[in-house]
Order: C-alpha cells, then structure tokens, then sequence
C-alpha cells in the first residue's frame, strides 16, 4: 500500500453515463484513460476507477457490464502510470476482474459486505477501504436516521476492520470512510466532518470524499459543477483534522488545498513542540 505519512489526493474516475457529477463525462473509454493519465501528472496519488454510479436512485449495474466499463480502463493505466490503482465497487466478480488487470485497492461504499467480496480482495493481497452507508443507494437518503451518527459510525466502521483483518488482510491495508453523504443529513455530515479525529483511532487512515456533494452545494449554493473551490476548502479542514486520503474530482485544486493544509498543520505543530 501506499506510505501515508502525508496526506494524498485520490482522484474520482468514473465510467459511468450517470454518476451525480460527472456521469458521461469519461464514460468513452479513450476519454477516461485520458483523464486518468491526466490525474496521475496533476499530482494524485490514487486513481479511483468506477463503473457503476451510486448516487442517490441510480440504476444498478450487472458485474460483467461493469467489468466490461473498468478492467480495460485500468489495464491501459496500470502499464503508463506510475500511481495506485483503486477499484470503485462492491461485487466480488468485479474485484478479482479489476485486481488482476492492475487496481491495487478495493474502495467499497458497502465495506466488503456482499458475499464473497471480502475473500475477493483477500484472496488477491489488495489494499481496501471500507466505507460506512445507511441503506442502499436507491433509498439512502429517504429520513436516515441516527440516535448518535459518530459513535454509530465508528462502531460499524471498527466491526468492518476487524472482518477485514481476521480475512486475512492486513492492518497497514486498510483504510476507512465514514461516508459523508451516505445516508446521511446534512447535520450529519457537518457531525462527522467536525468529529473526524474519532476515526483514528481505529488505527487506519482516514478517507474523505466531500468533492462536490450536496453537502457543499447546500453552503455554497452551487450546482455541482461550480463546487470546485468549496470542494477544495473541505478538503483541507478534512487534513487539518487529520484526514489520510481527499478523494477529488478536482486533483489539481485539490492537491493545492491538501499542500496548504499540510504546511499550516506542520507549523501548527512546530509551534507546539517549542
């Protein structure tokens, strides 16, 4: 896996004709490995590949149309790229495809929890995240409803990292992601962001995919493609309070606002050390 000692940018690839914010835009092949080789020259450090979009209400996907859309995106990048390969789904058949072609990750949004996903990604030695949601992508965001939405997440998400280690995957391969925007509220999301520390101590780093959500477009009041610099500014509170990987549609503007970040942390710290 990649050395996490400073926080990186994963860039969002998807290959998809609907994703929320980008669907269409990659979904021809030449274009997407295009813009994979553009992320990788714009500074990220992981490529996230997806076939099938899992915005609210989307239609779903079968496994071989989705091998079909991912396997030869990320078999024309893992030979030009010099960058970790992720694959953005939850089907096992989809994850031993996309690992044998090159991906070197799995980003789950349903945390390895269809049957036989989590032996997928262990039977293949790769990297993981797993990803806090409540619901199903159809329905995710009809009233999701918490009594405590931090301690409620941090417990699925230390239940999904002991699965994963008693698989046989190992502690330094993990990654997790509370979810913003998965089944949850807007306060929820703001409860989370601002409590993110609470996630450390699970002993993996943590991702934070806020890039254009609902959640900016509600502060800002843009549509989802006039959501870079708001993007950008979460993502630097999200270093600032310690998060490992800022997964971007955005790399350039959000490689700049992870270095800010990163320099203001490190003086921070430095005056506290004195």
């Amino acid at each position: 896996m990649l050395p996490l000692d400073v926080p990186v940018v994963m860039g969002i690839l998807n290959v998809t004709p609907d994703s929320f914010s980008d669907g269409g835009l990659h979904f021809d092949r030449a274009a997407a490995i295009t813009a994979g080789l553009r992320m990788a020259t714009e500074g990220a450090a992981i490529i996230d590949v997806g076939g099938e979009s899992t915005r609210p209400g989307a239609a779903p996907v079968d496994a071989q149309q989705e091998i079909d859309r991912v396997v030869p995106v990320i078999e024309a990048l893992a030979s030009r790229v010099d960058v970790l390969l992720s694959v953005d789904t939850s089907k096992p058949a989809v994850i031993t495809a996309a690992l044998r072609a090159g991906a070197h990750m799995v980003n789950d949004i349903r945390a390895l929890r269809m049957p036989g996903a989590l032996d997928a990604a262990a039977a293949e030695d790769a990297g993981v995240c797993v990803m806090h949601m409540q619901g199903e992508p159809a329905t995710m965001q009809v009233a999701p409803h918490y009594q405590d939405v931090v301690a409620e997440v941090h417990a699925f998400l230390a239940e999904r990292v002991a699965a994963c280690k008693a698989a046989g995957i190992a502690q330094d391969s993990i990654c997790v992601d509370p979810g913003i925007g998965f089944g949850k509220t807007y306060e929820h999301n703001l409860t989370l962001l601002r409590n993110q520390r609470s996630f450390t101590d699970l002993g993996c780093p943590v991702l934070i995919g806020v890039s254009r959500k609902s959640l900016i477009g509600i502060m800002t009041g843009r549509a989802a493609s006039e959501r870079v610099v708001g993007s950008a500014v979460a993502a630097a509170f999200a270093v600032a309070a310690g998060a490992a990987i800022i997964r971007a549609h955005d790399v350039p503007a959000t490689v700049d606002a992870v270095r800010v970040a990163l320099a203001l942390r490190a003086s921070g710290e430095e005056r506290e050390a004195r």
